[in-house]
C-alpha cells in the first residue's frame, strides 16, 4: 500500500543542481518552504557507489518533508536506486524527466525521455513497485516546440503508478529563456487525476497567483526565484492568505547571506563553501545600491573572515 503525501496547496523548493543543498534547504525552510527537494542525484552513481553521489543524499529531520530526486535512463538501475534511497525515508522519491542541460540530456537522461514514452512507463512501473513511498516525476512541457507532448507523458505516468507529478511550462529546447507556457499546464491538470504541481516563472505572489488561477495547479514549486530571495515562500503564503508583506530591509538580506554563507561553511567546511557560496552572496545582493564593487571583493576572498567583514561593512555603509 503506497504511502500518501499531501502536496495540497503546498510550497515546494526546486530540486536544482548545485543550489539546493543543506544549507539553502534549511534557509527556505525557515523563510516558508513547505517541501524541499534534494539535488538530483545520479542512479548510476549510486549503483556504482560512487561517494560524490551518496554524499548528496545526507538532509536532516528538521528539512523534512522532503524528497529525492533521482535521475538517469536505466529502468533497472532507477530501480535500484529507489530501493536504496526508500531505507533513508524520504516522503516522496522524484524521478527527474525534465533536465534540459546538454551533459544530461546526451546521456538520455532528464529532459530526453520525454522522446521516450514506452521508457518512461517502464522506468515509473518499476520505481512504484520497488518503494512503498510515493514516487513522482518532474518533466517539462515538451522536448521543442514540435513535440509539446506534457500530458501524453503525464497520463502515462499516471498510468504507471506516479503519485503527482511537476510540471514546468517551457521545452527542453528553451531551456531558461521565454515564458513558462501555463496552459500546458493547465492541460496536464485537466487530463489526470494525480495531483499536479506548477513551475515556470514563480518570481513573486503575483506569479504565483497567475499560475494557481490559471492552471489549476494543487501546489506552486519556486526555483530560481528563490535565488538570493528564500523570502519568496514568506511573500507568497502571505499574499495568499491576504496579509501585508512586507520585503525585508537590505540589512536583513545581507543578514540572511551571511547566515546562508555560515550554513554552507557547516556542512561542507569553508574552503569548499567559499567558492560555492559567492554566486548565492551575488544574488543576495542584486539590485542592491553600489552592490557591483562588494561583488567584485566578494569573488575574490577565500575566508569567512572576509567574507563577514565585507558584508558587514556593506551594511554599514548602506545606513
Amino acid at each position: 500500500m503506497k504511502k500518501y503525501f499531501d502536496i495540497k496547496n503546498k510550497l515546494f523548493l526546486a530540486p536544482l543542481a548545485g543550489i539546493s543543498d543543506r544549507a539553502f534547504r534549511l534557509i527556505c525552510k525557515q523563510f516558508g518552504a513547505d517541501v524541499t527537494v534534494t539535488e538530483m542525484v545520479s542512479a548510476k552513481g549510486l549503483y556504482y557507489k560512487d561517494k560524490k553521489t551518496a554524499s548528496l543524499l545526507s538532509f536532516g529531520e528538521n528539512e523534512k518533508p522532503i524528497g529525492i530526486q533521482l535521475f538517469g535512463s536505466e529502468p533497472d538501475i532507477i530501480e535500484y536506486a529507489v530501493k536504496t534511497v526508500t531505507e533513508l525515508s524520504p516522503q516522496f522519491i522524484d524521478i527527474n524527466m525534465g533536465c534540459p542541460v546538454p551533459k544530461i540530456v546526451g546521456n538520455k537522461e532528464g529532459a530526453f525521455l520525454m522522446t521516450q514514452p514506452d521508457k518512461v512507463f517502464e522506468i515509473i512501473k518499476k520505481a512504484s513497485a520497488a518503494t512503498p513511498l510515493p514516487v513522482s516525476i518532474k518533466i517539462r512541457a515538451g522536448f521543442d516546440e514540435t513535440a509539446k507532448n506534457a500530458v501524453e507523458i503525464a497520463k502515462i505516468a499516471e498510468a504507471a503508478g506516479a503519485s503527482f507529478i511537476t510540471v514546468h511550462g517551457r521545452t527542453k529546447t528553451q531551456m531558461y529563456s521565454g515564458q513558462a507556457n501555463l496552459q500546458i499546464i493547465e492541460q496536464v491538470k485537466t487530463h489526470v487525476k494525480i495531483p499536479v504541481i506548477g513551475n515556470g516563472d514563480i518570481f513573486s505572489f503575483q506569479a504565483a497567483l497567475k499560475m494557481k488561477e490559471e492552471t489549476g495547479c494543487d501546489a506552486l514549486m519556486i526555483a530560481r526565484g528563490a535565488f538570493g530571495n528564500p523570502f519568496i515562500f514568506e511573500e507568497i503564503k502571505s499574499g495568499f492568505s491576504g496579509q501585508t508583506y512586507i520585503p525585508p530591509s537590505d540589512e536583513q538580506r545581507i543578514k540572511t547571506a551571511i547566515l546562508h554563507l555560515k550554513k554552507i561553511i557547516r556542512f561542507k567546511g569553508e574552503k569548499t563553501a567559499i567558492p560555492e557560496s559567492r554566486k548565492h552572496m551575488a544574488w543576495y545582493l542584486k539590485g542592491m545600491k553600489n552592490s557591483a564593487e562588494v561583488k567584485n571583493k566578494i569573488f575574490t576572498a577565500n575566508t569567512l573572515e572576509e567574507l563577514e567583514n565585507i558584508l558587514n561593512q556593506y551594511i554599514k555603509n548602506l545606513s
